[in-house]
């Protein structure tokens, strides 16, 4: 099942059906009004949500046409965003940014709680203070919880995952060094997350949900150039029910809570640019540190005014079930 949030006027947005090749869509308010209520509601409207699905998807219902640069961010606004670091080739490519000599912690996942009063549509633009802050996109797959206890079961964290999607955790890497240095952890460095414009329950991605990872290639481009399009499942440390576990140790999370897996990454000793069966890279920064590497000039430059970001997640199969994200730089 397929379910969009559709832009109609309210902080919330409608909530949306749409057919699996992405083309039509149908209002599913009469079931529950947004996405939010859905999910405080989830076992008594997945039924009456699943049948609407399979009505559009046989053509029972005509439906419209699918819009994504009509759509919110699934969540427009969530109660939680959690953004774990589950890949080690990143966190050993950001930490020699930070010039940090400390190895990359394996035995458990490092995370941190995000600004999550606005999060922003697929389509919608990157909106900047200004070009002197080092902005960087970062691209990655997240889930959507229901309720977890405090201390939760294997059983319960892995029956804890509603929805998947895609992201967009944009960072200021100019401002991440006084955010760690003088304050309690990333604030001013991390503008709002984009997400993509369709979330989809697990048994939909078929093969591609793999025991709390997701199996595919997350595509991303900066200005149609592809920077990289590693393995979503390869390397990741820690899956989705290990990060619930985590993230949960202390505290109850509510439905609603959005936890992503980290800037996705795979290790390789490639530059830009790469080409078509090439793996490169889902930020910059780590871009510029192979380069750096290589013993080469830095020369990826980072996000300008009216560069444009896209980030596809594709199956093995060729299928992007999440759609796409298409974002502009703006400045403020």
């Amino acid at each position: 099942m397929k379910l969009a949030t559709l832009d109609n006027g309210t902080r919330d947005g409608q909530l949306a059906i749409v057919s699996k090749d992405l083309k039509r869509c149908t209002s599913a308010s009469a079931i529950a009004p947004n996405l939010q209520a859905a999910l405080d509601n989830w076992s008594e409207v997945y039924a009456p949500l699943e049948t609407l699905s399979q009505k559009l998807n046989q053509g029972d219902i005509a439906g419209k046409s699918f819009e994504p640069h009509l759509t919110l961010a699934p969540l427009p606004r969530a109660y939680q965003w959690i953004d774990a670091s589950a890949y080690l080739p990143h966190l050993q490519r950001v930490r020699a940014a930070k010039g940090s000599l400390q190895n990359p912690q394996d035995e458990k996942p490092i995370m941190y709680q995000g600004g999550s009063d606005y999060l922003v549509g697929a389509e919608k633009p990157i909106v900047v203070g200004g070009e002197d802050l080092a902005l960087d996109y970062e691209a990655e797959i997240a889930v959507i919880l229901g309720d977890v206890p405090m201390n939760p079961t294997d059983d319960e964290a892995r029956n804890a995952v509603r929805l998947v999607t895609q992201c967009n955790d944009v960072s200021l890497r100019r401002l991440v060094a006084a955010d760690l240095q003088d304050g309690f952890g990333f604030f001013h460095s991390k503008p709002a997350t984009s997400f993509g414009p369709v979330v989809v329950t697990p048994n939909e991605l078929g093969a591609a949900w793999q025991s709390g990872r997701v199996a595919g290639r997350l595509q991303s481009r900066v200005n149609g150039l592809l920077y990289g399009q590693p393995r979503t499942e390869k390397e990741m440390v820690f899956d989705f029910y290990q990060l619930i576990q985590a993230a949960a140790q202390t505290r109850q999370l509510r439905a609603g809570t959005i936890l992503g897996g980290g800037t996705v990454a795979n290790t390789h000793d490639e530059i830009l640019p790469i080409g078509s069966d090439g793996v490169g890279f889902s930020c910059i920064v780590e871009a510029r540190m192979a380069e750096k590497a290589a013993d080469t000039d830095q020369r990826t430059p980072f996000l300008k005014k009216d560069d444009q970001v896209s980030i596809q997640f594709l199956t093995d199969e060729g299928e992007a079930p999440f759609g796409e994200i298409k974002q502009t730089v703006r400045l403020a």
